[in-house]
């Protein structure tokens, strides 16, 4: 079957995206930026890729006419805590207007479980997003989950965070309301399962793991999962807000997510049956099971993708192509270079610099500026990186963001994401001559953006010399 991917590259979309390649299928992939789908070059090869942004009005002819299925993978509620469910509805129209051109037999859609008759405003946007696709020309097959747990789900790395840095934790009372976690690998199953079902056109299911527990069950399961106790003191009053705060500070999470998310937690998030389970043959997998599963990934690095190298995890919310090219005018420049004797091993080095690895010098100061960040409103340290020693165009990196990672080039270009009074890149070099270069450029933003710069000059003279020295050391 030819099948449209929408969403590719996000989380769902990296997952699924092997699976249907696995069963012979031809995938087209949608994606916003190209340039982003973190794929190598073998599976590149094996896809057809179309930029399109269905936020913008739909182009004519994008789409090839003979698609057979669609997956609906588009959701912005990590970009917004205002507008996405607008967004969300306008993508949904366009993407029926697209649909129109094309005629797939299937479209499908990972929605939420809407059972409640109170929803909170990401459920009711997931909710009209389905009403919306249902007026497309095409058979609609609905999937509705709750809480996804795999390697890299937001979900997963914000009980992850909060049980690893918090073994006491003070805990709103939303904690105790009930939810279904489903395991990401039963998501696959499901949303493949149904692929090409006459029997699940024009339906909606609700899909949710064996378990269904409350959030402070989650919090002990995980710690069970780990091998270690954890507390949690439930207390009566505390505000949306100062809920949203608490999450965002001790998680890797954004902020925009976190007020999302806490909107959401108050909602009791249940499936109301497995018939579909039934009609595919699938047996789900415990919550405890998922999270198992989820860390022999992380040990063996198998990560596939992570919700933290979304755009919207940091300051982007478009493409990168902006700030691809570093700007030689009106900036202030620090550049270091070495030769080096092994090529490849600087660039094996280069190309696992950040997350556990560190920045190769003084990194209890890029600490104590990732801490700074976040109080700041940034990023912060908090995303880490998905793969130690893998990088693609637009992960993200720490509080940078990955511009461009050419191997064979052997450059390394990045883009902070921290709060700034400017613009900042750092670019890492080793040409065929053996020489690593490493540039740090800062386009000012007005008088701040300079003063900022001279009062940080005295640190990047011994961070940035110790860096490199300590990157073209090779034992």
């Amino acid at each position: 079957m030819k099948i449209l991917l929408t969403g590719a590259n996000g989380y769902i979309g990296m997952r699924l995206l092997p699976q249907l390649l696995g069963e012979g299928h031809q995938v087209v992939c949608a994606v916003r930026d190209a340039t982003r789908l973190s794929v190598d070059e073998e599976t590149r090869q094996q896809l057809e890729i179309i930029e399109v942004d269905f936020l913008a009005s739909p182009q004519p002819d994008l789409f090839p006419q003979d698609l057979d299925a669609a997956y609906y993978l588009i959701h912005s509620m990590s970009s917004s805590t205002t507008d996405f469910d607008e967004r969300e509805a306008l993508s949904a129209r366009n993407f029926n207007a697209y649909m129109e051109a094309t005629r797939p037999q299937q479209v499908i859609y990972l929605s939420g479980i809407v059972n409640e008759e109170k929803l909170s405003k990401h459920l009711r946007s997931r909710k009209q997003v389905e009403d919306i696709l249902y007026e497309g020309s095409f058979n609609l097959t609905v999937l509705r989950a709750g809480i996804i747990v795999g390697s890299g789900s937001s979900s997963f790395e914000i009980i992850r965070d909060l049980c690893e840095k918090l073994p006491v934790m003070i805990t709103p009372k939303w904690v105790l309301t009930r939810t279904q976690p489903i395991a990401i690998r039963d998501v696959i199953r499901f949303l493949s399962g149904v692929l090409g079902r006459e029997d699940t056109f024009g339906q909606s299911f609700d899909i949710g793991g064996s378990d269904v527990l409350t959030y402070k069950d989650m919090l002990k399961g995980y710690a069970r999962v780990r091998g270690f106790r954890n507390w949690i003191l439930t207390v009566p009053v505390m505000t949306p807000k100062l809920s949203s705060y608490w999450l965002y500070f001790v998680t890797s999470t954004s902020y925009k997510l976190a007020v999302n998310l806490v909107d959401s937690m108050k909602m009791e998030v249940v499936a109301r049956d497995n018939r579909l389970a039934e009609i595919l043959g699938i047996e789900t997998h415990s919550y405890e099971e998922a999270i198992d599963m989820a860390f022999k990934k992380i040990e063996q690095n198998l990560v596939v993708s992570s919700w933290k190298d979304s755009m919207v995890s940091g300051r982007f919310d478009r493409s990168l192509h902006k700030y691809i090219q570093v700007p030689r005018y009106g900036v202030f420049t620090d550049h270091k270079q070495l030769r080096v004797t092994d090529r490849e091993a600087i660039l094996e080095r280069v190309w696992s610099i950040g997350g556990e690895t560190g920045w190769y010098y003084m990194d209890g100061l890029w600490k104590i500026r990732g801490l700074l960040d976040k109080m700041a409103g940034g990023v912060g340290l908090r995303r880490g990186r998905t793969h130690p020693d893998r990088i693609f165009a637009g992960d993200a990196l720490d509080f940078w963001r990955v511009l461009l990672a050419d191997r064979d080039e052997g450059r390394l270009l990045l883009f902070a994401e921290m709060r700034l009074p400017g613009e900042a890149w750092l670019e890492f070099r080793v040409g065929p001559d053996h020489i690593l270069h490493q540039e740090a450029t800062f386009r000012p933003r007005g008088l701040k953006g300079r003063l900022y710069w001279y009062s940080v000059l005295p640190f990047h003279y011994f961070i940035f010399g110790g860096m490199i020295r300590n990157l073209a050391r090779v034992s």
